[in-house]
């Protein structure tokens, strides 16, 4: 599903931030990508959307190639991709329905299938409840299950979430784990990017761990491996 074939990053002569980088993602896959900080971890996620581009080699998705896709054809390209920040990054004067709603209206998406969608995905996150609450109304865990909500209304086939947890206390960073391991198990391909220990070693995904910008380690059931 993705592939990163010699994939390097460098921003001018002197920085070099991803080195050599190959492997392969399949269609359905859980995989932790971990490291310390300024490892390369954002560098990773920031070229499968599209917000960077490869200095060297070559970007597959989907079996279709994306190194240097047309800026005109990225909005079409992030639709099929799903994107949880550590931050929430709500909209703070639009409810959580609307919040999520927004997501399916930027892709011109018809109203009868956002009235159908948005309850269906609020459910999924547990949610129902609060569809007419303000971000200022929830907890940290409500905003960042509307922030998963929104990443899924869509149905893409790839979910990125870059330090889902970093902002949470350690139960409600579990309860998150678990509607993205729910979501996983439908059947979307979730990257999670995270300094999160103690949930890599617990749930024992597959981990990719970077280090000065290249692939230390690819485990199929890994643990985090640092002290950070």
């Amino acid at each position: 599903m993705i592939e990163f074939q010699n994939i390097g990053k460098s921003y001018g002569k002197d920085v070099v931030a991803l080195i050599e980088i190959n492997v392969r993602i399949d269609k359905g896959e859980f995989v932790f990508v971990v490291g310390p900080s300024g490892a390369g971890k954002s560098t990773f996620i920031k070229l499968l959307l599209h917000e960077e581009r490869a200095t060297e080699g070559k970007i597959f998705m989907n079996n279709e190639e994306i190194t240097h896709v047309s800026s005109r054809k990225i909005p079409l390209l992030r639709r099929s991709i799903g994107v949880i920040f550590q931050d929430f990054r709500l909209l703070p004067n639009k409810t959580v329905y609307e919040n999520v709603a927004f997501a399916m209206e930027i892709v011109e998406a018809k109203k009868r299938e956002i009235r159908r969608q948005v309850p269906m995905v609020l459910g999924l996150v547990g949610l129902s409840d609060k569809a007419k609450k303000y971000p200022r109304e929830l907890s940290g865990g409500e905003m960042q299950r509307v922030s998963i909500a929104r990443s899924i209304v869509n149905n893409p086939s790839l979910v990125i979430a870059d330090e889902p947890t970093g902002n949470l206390d350690p139960d409600t960073a579990w309860e998150i784990m678990r509607v993205l391991q729910h979501i996983n198990q439908r059947g979307t391909t979730v990257i999670m990017a995270t300094h999160a220990k103690d949930i890599v070693d617990v749930m024992k995904k597959r981990v990719i761990a970077i280090e000065k910008g290249r692939i230390i380690r690819d485990d199929r059931k890994g643990v985090y491996g640092y002290e950070d």
